[in-house]
């Protein structure tokens, strides 16, 4: 799914907005970074440089990417085209504030909301005076003197519009991400989204979301991907997304992830009528016992519910199964797994090992059971899986998947 970094671009919009020139490169397209690193560089001749880091690793327990060391390159780069000071950012930065940048070495970072916080750091920089009292920026070696602000009304961030982007020319093949919402009070156990956005949901005007949609159908783009982590919750808010959707007659197709509880027969039938062609269920366990130690609000009984519902609506379902969290067993991962295969599913990806992050409910059970160290800043992948497993569980999910071609194995 080629995909626009949002983050990024709202941050270059809201920079831009604030008068400054900005020019926004977007890495994961390019094939000779180190050609257009220097183009842009050399041409726009920056005075701050923005990098977004978006992951750390790609949670493979099996043979995990550490994805700091090319993102590493990138900064050297830009050191060695320009002076320029290197403000680090992104979802990943933000889990990772101090030990990201003292890994990757740039000169500063955000962690939280970049486009309230960017913008008047650079204002400050241009203007040489003291950056003490800007909230969740990190240097080198000193946590921040303010902790880190939330905006409650996400309808006053800018978000960017079709002259900052440059699409490519294929663009109706472009998923468009579209965050409508940021925080989350569920606190799943292994969770980082608290940390990135806070645990008080806030949210744009369905209005905003939508005339946001329409400026980028008007430019060609026909994909849009809602990255939501819970884009039913609140049930009002999705239904009256889903009614403007269909007022405005977009001719659209999007994606959506979904939190399995209160999904109701209203609003499967509102997000088909509005264009919606798939969802993401993140149901994790078969297991009601496995669920409650995850800190789930659901049971498998309402997933199956809502699966059904979802494929009356033809709606294509990617269910998600994480296998080996405090608590599974043998008993527990066998009923997890032939709970997924009587669901009605386009497509199934099982994760053995759990990613550790910090400030989670998991990384103290990982404290106490001597997994980890209370020492341990977790910017080097860790993973928890239930001892006795270890060999029994990658074998077991393998033979599964042997003859079930829509599953997929990520150990």
């Amino acid at each position: 799914m080629p995909t626009l970094p949002l983050g990024m671009a709202c941050v270059a919009a809201a920079t831009q907005k604030a008068g400054h020139e900005v020019a926004m490169v977007d890495l994961m397209i390019e094939k000779d970074m180190q050609s257009v690193l220097k183009k842009t560089i050399k041409g726009f001749r920056p005075e701050m440089i923005g990098l977004s880091v978006r992951n750390i690793d790609d949670q493979n327990m099996g043979s995990p990417r550490f994805l700091l060391d090319p993102v590493k390159e990138i900064i050297a780069a830009c050191r060695s085209l320009s002076e320029a000071t290197i403000v680090l950012g992104g979802a990943g930065f933000s889990i990772f504030p101090e030990g990201a940048l003292s890994f990757l070495g740039a000169d500063m970072g955000i962690q939280g909301e970049g486009e309230v916080i960017f913008p008047d750091l650079v204002k400050r920089m241009e203007r040489r005076v003291g950056l003490s009292g800007l909230p969740g920026l990190y240097l080198p070696g000193h946590a921040p003197r303010r902790e880190r602000i939330f905006t409650k009304d996400l309808d006053a961030l800018t978000l960017p519009d079709t002259n900052l982007w440059s699409l490519p020319s294929q663009r109706e093949e472009v998923w468009m991400p579209v965050q409508t919402r940021r925080g989350c009070s569920l606190n799943c156990s292994y969770c980082s989204t608290g940390t990135i956005e806070g645990r008080v949901l806030r949210r744009h005007s369905s209005e905003a979301i939508v005339q946001w949609i329409a400026r980028w159908r008007e430019a060609g783009v026909r994909k849009f991907y809602f990255v939501d982590n819970t884009f039913n919750l609140p049930p009002s808010y999705a239904k009256e997304i889903c009614r403007k959707l269909i007022d405005h007659g977009l001719d659209i197709r999007w994606w959506n992830i979904l939190y399995p509880m209160d999904v109701d027969e209203e609003m499967v039938g509102l997000m088909a009528r509005a264009g919606c062609e798939q969802v993401s269920i993140g149901f994790e366990s078969g297991s009601e016992r496995m669920l409650k130690n995850m800190n789930k609000r659901f049971v498998p009984a309402k997933v199956r519910q809502i699966s059904e519902r979802l494929f009356e609506h033809g709606i294509k379902q990617m269910g998600f199964l994480l296998l080996g969290s405090p608590g599974e067993t043998r008993e527990s991962v066998e009923e997890s797994l032939a709970f997924a295969d009587s669901l009605q599913l386009d497509s199934l990806k099982i994760t053995v090992g759990v990613r550790i992050y910090p400030h989670t409910h998991l990384a103290k059970m990982a404290v106490g059971d001597g997994t980890i160290s209370s020492h341990d800043d977790l910017l080097f992948p860790r993973f928890y899986l239930t001892r006795g497993l270890e060999d029994w569980l990658p074998e077991t999910v393998k033979n599964w998947v042997t003859s079930r071609p829509h599953w997929r194995f990520q150990d």
